[in-house]
């Protein structure tokens, strides 16, 4: 597969893991109650196209030359007003570019992350804090990339400089500091957001195969630190193709990231599309909490319509969690979760008029069953037939 081929299908996948990600939130919460992640996850796809764009730039207009691996004798003997010198100017432009939007995107996906967790991990334990920690990790980190993917080489127009040599402090696909300085951070706050849930799921009460499954959806950026250190010894072991395979596996990290982060979002979606396509047999073990949501919807859906959208319960869910709505508690152990019922009210309204007892013995005999079952009804509560009133007998059934 060409390198454009795969670039702009693995494009074409994210924005279509974003695209159902948005629909899943849509039909489960509603566009009212979006959170911040909601958003962020449409601007990195944005962001995800414009690395795509500049990943084909490079190879489609610059044939993936930058000033990186030349000697002093191929500088100073390269003419300014060549075709190369002109690739190696533009094409290192678009690099220091490239590097920006692929730090960009990674830490945006990493916020979203963090915000998925703090719907999903609050009201246990001690998880909370441990997400608001990951903010100012996230934060200091990112800063930290993008001050020094611009600051040591400057000025900044040293990073496209030919002649003298810029030194490989300006040369991205050469410095090793500039690749460690990138990828360190990455891999570490990957490292620290698979911390938060995964610890988690040995001391819930729940199946083993149910607690494989949630591992499955939460350490997939175990995918994502994989692609960034092979990222990483690409290009520093590719020489002066460097650029070029750097570009590639930063948007297959990307798409990576994209998909991993995704997933257990709308893996909800997915089970029910599922059990709507008759296949629901082959989830049923991992899947019992919404099977049991399913038999109980049906006796409560005219209270739902009242309310508004239908809350999709989460099908990874444990007993003792709330709805997979706003408030996400996939890992709640139950004793710190909302509990959140359901009420069904049945009101019957019974109505009475004036009569004689004469006109009672005219016509007890033509009314019809119901109205001798209503006047029944009056009796038993005690209602008097000599007073017109208007009550009402509800009932209140918990679920």
């Amino acid at each position: 597969m060409s390198a454009d081929v795969e670039g702009f299908t693995l494009l074409a996948l994210g924005i279509a893991f974003i695209l159902v990600r948005l629909y899943a939130r849509w039909s489960i919460v509603g566009p009212s109650n979006f959170q911040l992640d909601d958003y962020l996850m449409p601007l990195a796809g944005i962001v995800f196209t414009l690395e795509t764009v500049a990943a084909h730039i490079v190879v489609a207009s610059y044939d993936g030359l930058t000033n990186s691996y030349m000697t002093p004798e191929e500088r100073a003997a390269l003419d300014p007003n060549s075709v190369e010198y002109s690739k190696r100017i533009a094409g290192s432009k678009i690099q220091v570019i490239g590097w920006s939007l692929y730090a960009l995107i990674l830490w945006l996906v990493k916020f979203c992350v963090a915000i998925f967790y703090s719907r999903l991990t609050s009201g246990l334990m001690d998880l909370p804090n441990r997400v608001r920690v990951s903010y100012v990790i996230l934060g200091a980190t990112y800063i930290m990339v993008a001050l020094c993917l611009v600051l040591p080489c400057r000025p900044i127009e040293r990073y496209w400089q030919i002649n003298p040599d810029p030194g490989n402090i300006c040369q991205p696909t050469k410095s090793k500091i500039s690749v460690l300085i990138v990828v360190i951070p990455n891999v570490l706050t990957d490292f620290y957001l698979l911390s938060i849930p995964l610890p988690l799921l040995w001391k819930v009460n729940i199946s083993l195969r149910k607690k494989i499954t949630l591992m499955g959806l939460f350490s997939g950026a175990c995918f994502v630190m994989v692609a960034a250190v092979i990222r990483a010894a690409t290009i520093l072991s590719s020489g002066p193709e460097g650029a070029v395979s750097g570009s590639r596996w930063a948007c297959r990290e990307t798409f990576v990231a994209i998909a991993v982060s995704n997933i257990p979002i709308i893996h909800p979606l997915m089970l029910r599309l599922v059990r709507n396509t008759k296949l629901s047999t082959l989830f049923t073990s991992a899947s019992r909490q919404s099977q049991h949501y399913e038999h109980t919807s049906s006796r409560t859906k005219q209270s739902s319509r009242r309310e508004g959208r239908k809350k999709i319960h989460h099908p990874l869910s444990i007993p003792g969690t709330n709805a997979w709505g706003s408030d996400e508690y996939i890992l709640s152990t139950g004793t710190n979760a909302p509990q959140k019922e359901i009420t069904v009210v049945q009101e019957t309204i019974v109505r009475s008029d004036p009569w004689t007892q004469e006109d009672g013995m005219q016509s007890s005999a033509a009314q019809p069953e119901w109205a001798r079952q209503g006047s029944q009804t009056q009796e038993n509560n005690g209602f008097s037939r000599e007073q017109p009133d208007t009550k009402r007998n509800s009932s209140i059934e918990r679920k």
